[in-house]
């Protein structure tokens, strides 16, 4: 039980990475990664850009949903809230 609760909560975070990557890329206009985490940071929508890269969360969620391993989905959406509560927090400082 523990396990798939630690197996979702990197299936988590290795999805909200892989979302972000492609978000910076396809937003960043060709620019370098780093480069567009910088630039999102300055102008203040990192929040927003990491938000929109937990939409694979969706995704995973959803596959371990329908493969019937609920643990596994509770760690992802562990992750997700967690990634949520993180954005608010970072928007407010």
């Amino acid at each position: 039980m523990t396990k798939d609760i630690f197996i979702g909560i990197f299936v988590g975070l290795i999805a909200n990475a892989i979302g972000l990557f492609i978000t910076a890329n396809l937003l960043g206009n060709g620019d370098d990664f780093t480069k567009v985490i910088k630039a999102a940071a300055e102008e203040g929508f990192l929040g927003k850009l990491i938000s929109l890269g937990a939409v694979l969360n969706l995704i995973a969620f959803f596959i371990f949903i329908k493969k019937r391993q609920d643990y596994r989905a509770r760690g992802v959406l562990l992750i997700t809230v967690f990634i949520a509560v993180f954005t608010f927090v970072f928007k407010l400082f």
